[in-house]
């Protein structure tokens, strides 16, 4: 819960990737949801089968969080197959590029070719750290009134 109150402590009220961290109540309601999410029996049905995990420093800190999703529904269809955040005081420390290369590999074990992954058009840390580990922009389009674009890692 530290993690997510930092993030709340700097101004933002939203943490990427989270599977809804920032919007629950308790850490026990958000890894039961987390744990049905994880598979297709019990995944809450408006959502898809999604695997989330903790970015962990040296001193056993979570310093960020990452998803991967298998499946894009309607509503993921532009906000692609993950999502990350690295909390504040944590940013521009390679975090974030080292997340997404191991979320890639991953996904590579479980068979998938592909990630789409979208980002605010603003946010040129989080571009940065797409393009580094391959992301081709593919398209734009319209998220909450602001622009935004998809990336697409292939391996």
């Amino acid at each position: 819960m530290d993690f997510k109150e930092e993030f709340f402590d700097y101004g933002e009220c939203t943490i990427n990737g989270s599977e809804r961290l920032d919007q629950l109540n308790s850490y026990e309601e958000w890894l039961s949801a987390v744990t049905n999410n994880a598979h297709e029996e019990t995944k809450d049905p408006y959502w898809v089968v999604c695997d989330t995990f903790f970015a962990i420093d040296a001193f056993d800190h979570i310093v960020g969080i990452i998803d991967f999703r298998h499946t894009l529904n309607d509503f993921l269809k532009d906000l692609g197959n993950c999502g990350y955040s690295v909390r504040p005081t944590k940013r521009n420390k390679g975090y974030a590029s080292e997340m997404l290369k191991q979320l890639v590999e991953y996904a590579k074990d479980l068979g998938f070719h592909k990630l789409d992954v979208s980002v605010e058009r603003n946010n040129q840390p989080s571009i940065r750290t797409i393009v580094k580990n391959g992301g081709v922009y593919e398209r734009s389009f319209l998220f909450e009134n602001e622009q935004a674009d998809i990336y697409r890692l292939e391996f």
